[in-house]
């Protein structure tokens, strides 16, 4: 994984001081609030619903033992004992003192980890694949270009303001875990007929109030070519992109109003202009920044205890069975740490748990993990030697939960228990639903199931890309919640389909109880998913058992 060179570490020792001085100066009431707003957006401080909260960049996810120890330390020493993994491949403090904050990312940067540009109308987090560099089938690890475009962005002059917010995802898959097509820019590694690989570039795809899904602005353009291309897009957008209407700034808007082949002709005419000034040493920094990523070293050892723990353990065997992903490596396994234990807070893990997932990393991980959008840990490359060792203590740590991908594997945002531009409350309803349905133990029998909890418009919850939507909304000072189904983040990006009406706190649980078992009726047999039961019969079925009386009422 990619260390901070020396200039890393000057530029982000720099931006420390400097926010010092700024905190200082807010607190001692030479800075009003309303100054201070975009001095501490720059450096990942929001102001929540009770306190101020520090979002913490983990770039594409990725990070290494010594990081997470530190991120512990942070969650004892400046807030409440955890720390909050969100669906930007980040953590979030939601309750640090505002005269802590620059202790705070100053012991980032001892560790090579920083808040810059995790808010603001700013190029965001590059997000990527949790499963890269690892993933069978994988053309390519598509971190090193994350990391090239993180650099990139950083500070750059020409885009700390833009029109609106943007977000870059990366993957090198065909299958899609970087959710590509909702993000204002998406890049999949490709081969052309040649065998060169470049990248698909897939543009105006975004959540929020408007949903859209990206459309194809090339189908392959040369590795060579991608940070002026990338440029390019952003120049367009920076000028082109709305200012008037923050609702319709982003560049999903932009495209939806110009047109594909518009906006395809002004990036590719601005990327002839700008392509010369690069000179190749974005491609120079490029082939540096790939040293960085090379593979481990992978061993070849016996898999006979792993096998033996599986026949003798059932918990073990139920385990591996949900949680563990395919590896490039004869011998290895990709494992999903489950950070959504029934009845928990989607996301949350305590500093203990933080430091047990780090040891784990250190030991048997090749001192790697990931954060992935989904609020899960990975520990990428384990060998399954080792699984018997690494249930154990993940066990023991209430962190073995045999839950990816089903019912209780719920993204949630915030909501009204924290954040202050939500309309309702989303750690509840996904508490709830978790629990219900480890009380049914039916989990294992619904299969493949994603459930996506939004508590505003704003959508950070994906409600819209999940198998089950739910948004929660304010409905004349109640709570209300609108349920969409059909939606998918994967390579079959489509935007979930809204239901019908809302339902009250007390009802939302109940009617996803009844929409779940009504398909599980509906399906054609045990290995049809939800969304291929969905897609196969439409939704009006799913629509009858969620609104039984107007179902009767139609057919009588």
């Amino acid at each position: 994984m990619y260390v901070y060179n020396d200039f890393d570490e000057a530029f982000v020792r720099e931006r420390v001081a400097q926010f010092r001085g700024q905190v200082a100066r807010r607190i001692d009431g030479s800075l009003t609030e309303d100054e201070f707003k975009p001095l501490r957006l720059m450096n990942g401080l929001y102001l929540q619903l009770h306190a101020y909260m520090l979002r913490v960049a983990v770039p594409y996810g990725t990070l290494n033992s010594a990081q997470m120890t530190q991120l512990a330390h942070l969650a004892d020493t400046y807030d409440k004992g955890y720390g909050h993994f969100t669906t930007r491949q980040n953590i979030q403090y939601n309750w640090p003192d505002l005269r802590d904050v620059p202790d705070m990312l100053s012991d980032l940067a001892d560790v090579g980890m920083h808040a810059i540009q995790t808010s603001g109308n700013t190029i965001r987090n590059v997000t990527a694949d949790h499963f890269a560099g690892a993933a069978k089938g994988e053309i390519e690890d598509p971190r090193p270009v994350a990391e090239l475009l993180r650099q990139w962005s950083t500070d750059h002059p020409e885009f700390q303001s833009l029109p609106r917010k943007f977000k870059i995802a990366v993957t090198g898959c065909e299958a899609d875990r970087a959710v590509i097509r909702a993000h204002d820019i998406g890049l999949r590694v490709v081969r052309n007929g040649e065998g060169e690989i470049g990248y698909e570039v897939i543009v105006g795809g975004g959540l929020g109030r408007t949903p859209m899904v990206g459309k194809v602005l090339r189908t392959f353009l040369p590795k060579a070519d991608l940070l002026p291309y990338c440029e390019a897009i952003v120049s367009v957008y920076n000028l082109l992109g709305r200012r008037d209407n923050k609702y319709k700034a982003r560049i999903k808007i932009t495209l939806h109003e110009n047109g594909l082949e518009k906006i395809q002709d002004l990036v590719e005419s601005r990327f002839e202009q700008i392509a010369p000034l690069f000179g190749g040493v974005d491609q120079e920094l490029l082939a540096e920044i790939e040293h960085s990523f090379a593979a481990p070293a992978f061993v070849s050892k016996s898999v006979d205890g792993y096998e033996a723990a599986r026949l003798a353990n059932p918990a073990f065997r139920s385990w591996s069975d949900t949680n563990l992903a395919e590896h490039r490596a004869d011998g290895y396994a990709i494992v999903s740490i489950s950070i959504k234990k029934h009845g928990a807070t989607p996301g949350d893990a305590t500093s203990d748990q933080m430091r047990v997932m780090a040891e784990l990393a250190a030991r048997f991980g090749h001192d790697e993990l990931r954060i992935s959008h989904e609020q899960n840990v990975i520990l990428p490359h384990v060998h399954k030697s080792d699984l018997p060792e690494i249930y154990a203590a993940l066990r023991a740590a209430d962190l073995a939960t045999a839950n990816i991908g089903l019912i209780s594997d719920i993204i949630a945002c915030p909501g009204m228990d924290y954040c202050a531009l939500a309309t309702a409350r989303s750690i509840p309803v996904a508490q709830q639903i978790a629990t219900r349905f480890d009380e049914l133990k039916l989990e294992h029998d619904v299969g493949p199931l994603k459930i996506k909890i939004s508590g505003c418009i704003n959508a950070c919850g994906h409600h819209h890309v999940g198998h089950i939507g739910i948004l929660g909304l304010d409905r004349a000072g109640v709570e209300n919640y609108q349920i969409t189904l059909g939606g998918d983040g994967t390579q079959t990006t489509t935007i979930g389909e809204r239901a019908g009406p809302g339902f009250g706190a007390d009802d939302i649980v109940p009617a996803i109880e009844r929409l779940v078992l009504g398909y599980l009726d509906l399906r054609s047999d045990s290995s049809e998913t939800f969304l291929q039961a969905y897609r196969r019969l439409g939704a009006e079925p799913f629509k009858n058992i969620l609104y039984p009386e107007k179902a009767q009422k139609n057919a009588a």
